[in-house]
């Protein structure tokens, strides 16, 4: 699963940088979420394969809190990233004249900027309630998937139930303003299709969202899921399924998502297989 995570997405990175077609924003933006998905799955998974072979889950603190920074910069750039990519098909079905001028090349890396500031927000607030705490112990046995905050305060000394509530807090903030920003986006954007009397526009305009939405029910259905069965206290087991899911599933899917629903990646695709073969 690992290799196919790393090879699917590098895939994807190669051909939108082989192909001066694909050289638009809409692909500048996809590349940009390949490689937080290999970052994000290259936070975890290494360090899960030498824990199961050496049958042992024992993490050091300062590892422990490495691999939540890790996460949680990479995790919520590609949870950003998913908004900007929908601010872009709603500029480009909305706004289609003015397209050019506003998603320039400079407010592109703007916005791809603003993703990765915005994580390092995310993670100085979580270091703010992890850290207000002190540790017991050097070395902890984690029972998830991998070290995420909640395994931190896990090793705190003193009752965590206000720190748990302000982090669950962030959470949701920097969970629900992406997931309202990708609806208001696709709200304006069905609502501009519907207006059309086209159907061959209509079906191109839908084709264009299908792949990006395809991926953020996948992304934000497995993100749901590890937060309300971490929030309410299931087994350690389930939420290490749902852990799997969402760090290792999601982004093995992205990259065969966009290639097989894509006719400009297929395209680019050939041409690359051709060229080498």
């Amino acid at each position: 699963m690992y290799i196919l995570a790393l090879f699917g997405n590098l895939l994807i990175i190669l051909t939108v940088s082989s192909d001066s077609h694909l050289h638009t924003p809409m692909y500048f933006f996809l590349s940009n979420l390949s490689m937080v998905d290999m970052g994000l799955v290259s936070t975890i998974v290494p360090r899960v394969i030498v824990d199961i072979q050496t049958h042992c889950s024992v993490i050091s603190y300062v590892g422990c809190l490495t691999q939540m920074s890790l996460f949680v910069i990479f995790g919520c750039t590609d949870n950003l990233l998913l908004v900007v990519m929908a601010y872009d098909r709603f500029v480009a079905i909305c706004h289609p004249l003015h397209y050019q001028v506003i998603m320039n090349p400079s407010h592109c890396g703007v916005l791809v900027l603003g993703c990765f500031l915005l994580s390092l927000v995310q993670l100085l607030l979580d270091y703010v309630v992890v850290l207000k705490f002190s540790n017991c112990e050097d070395y902890v046995e984690i029972s998830n998937f991998f070290c995420g905050s909640s395994e931190v305060l896990t090793l705190s000394c003193f009752d965590t139930v206000i720190s748990s509530i302000v982090r669950y807090s962030i959470g949701a903030l920097f969970g629900l303003l992406p997931i309202s920003g990708i609806s208001l986006s696709y709200f304006k954007i069905v609502s501009s299709i519907m207006r059309s009397s086209s159907s061959t526009g209509k079906h191109k305009a839908f084709s264009t969202c299908g792949s990006h939405l395809s991926i953020v029910c996948l992304f934000y259905g497995t993100a749901l899921g590890v937060y309300f069965s971490s929030s309410l206290s299931l087994s350690p087991k389930t939420n290490a399924v749902a852990s799997v899911m969402y760090t290792v599933v999601t982004p093995i899917f992205n990259p065969f998502i966009y290639s097989l629903r894509n006719k400009d990646i297929k395209t680019a695709l050939r041409k690359i297989l051709s060229r080498t073969f």
